[in-house]
């Protein structure tokens, strides 16, 4: 794990339309909670999922998570300080991530500023975390993945283990969430280790 040393680190969390919007909320609080200067968009279909499966807009959730909401961009903004390579990042996560939005960038597509703060990261070498939640991929998405993948980006599958015998959702959630801030250096809680 890396230290934070000196200045706060700075991340970027994006929620697309795919389902596992508690995935993206966890993200959230768990890097406002470790004292990460946080920032996010979430995109109109990830906004939309996000009513369906937690009858709360973003909007709702932002002031309990710790976020300043003038760190939360609109997904159209490609005028957006993420849309820069000058932006400074210690790295990004897009959870849960459409297959959309995968394949847009996969293709070096910035249909919105979700996709194009991803291709940022990755031509500044940023980490940057893809956690799809789709199932099962077709070969087209795992073309796309490995493409990425080769990139440089994290592929980091919403595929919950089962050794720390969960006994709630929030349980598999924090497994996820944790694995997530595992590949970005940061120190958790957030499930028990394999020993």
């Amino acid at each position: 794990m890396r230290e934070i040393v000196g200045e706060m680190r700075k991340y970027l969390v994006c929620v697309t339309g795919a389902s596992g919007a508690v995935y993206g909320i966890r993200v959230l609080r768990a890097l406002a909670e470790s004292g990460c200067e946080v920032h996010a968009i979430i995109s109109r279909w990830g906004e939309r999922v996000m009513v369906e499966e937690t009858s709360r807009p973003f909007a709702a959730w932002v002031d309990t998570l710790g976020i300043a909401r003038e760190r939360v961009y609109d997904a159209e903004d490609l005028s957006a300080p993420p849309a820069s390579g000058s932006f400074p990042l210690d790295g990004a996560v897009i959870v849960p991530c459409s297959m959309n939005s995968i394949g847009a960038m996969a293709s070096g597509i910035c249909g919105n500023l979700i996709h194009r703060a991803g291709l940022v990261c990755l031509k500044e070498n940023h980490p940057l975390v893809l956690v799809p939640r789709e199932c099962p991929f077709s070969l087209i998405d795992l073309k796309n993945m490995t493409t990425l993948a080769l990139a440089g980006a994290v592929i980091l599958s919403a595929s919950p283990a089962f050794y720390h015998k969960p006994k709630t959702v929030d349980d598999l959630i924090d497994f996820i969430a944790g694995k997530i801030l595992d590949r970005l250096g940061i120190e958790h809680g957030l499930f028990k280790r394999w020993e």
